[in-house]
């Protein structure tokens, strides 16, 4: 596996990234159809619509504990290798949108900004980057904790120790500096 490193450090491989989203698109396959459809919607919703009594960011919310679940058990035999190379992926994808935009619209404290992040990158690629794009598409108060840490949770399960990612970036919030006006 070639790492290319970057002025903060260890990039993900290509081939990581599309590991991570593959693994979430099966997690999420593997719960039927009625995940699936909410996540369309998801997606389908115009940004500047505020109707909460139909907002599908709510009725995911009962599906993200089944989801962890079936990402576990898809990810139970990964190596050490495997586990650090998906949480620098992870890592990265919550860098990435660690932005004033995106927070002005899901709002929250340090980790309330980060569990919100952690609720983008588990709906998966497609959700992630509408919302990269647009951040309207974001939603106040969808949370996924378990998705910020979760292969790093898994990693130390498994072999007794937290992954060494070597990013030199942290996924924590407001940390990305290119995302916020000084």
């Amino acid at each position: 596996m070639t790492v290319t490193p970057d002025a903060t450090g260890t990039l993900p491989t290509s081939a990581d990234e599309a590991r991570l989203w593959a693994l979430i698109e099966s997690a999420w396959a593997e719960l039927g159809a009625e995940p699936q459809a909410l996540r369309r919607a998801l997606l389908a919703r115009d940004p500047a619509d505020d109707d909460d009594e139909d907002d599908p960011s709510i009725a995911i919310d009962r599906w993200l504990s089944p989801f962890l679940d079936r990402l576990a058990h898809l990810s139970a035999g990964l190596s050490t290798q495997e586990l650090t190379d998906l949480d620098r992926v992870v890592e990265r994808k919550l860098h990435e949108i660690d932005r004033e935009d995106i927070h002005e619209i899901t709002d929250g404290s340090d980790d309330g900004f980060l569990y919100c992040r952690g609720f983008i990158v588990a709906l998966g690629r497609d959700y992630y980057e509408a919302v990269r794009a647009t951040p309207g598409r974001a939603f106040p108060d969808a949370e996924c904790e378990s998705m910020c840490y979760f292969f790093a949770h898994l990693h130390n399960d498994r072999f007794g120790s937290w992954p060494e990612t070597g990013s030199g970036i942290s996924r924590e919030s407001f940390c990305n500096p290119a995302g916020w006006s000084a």
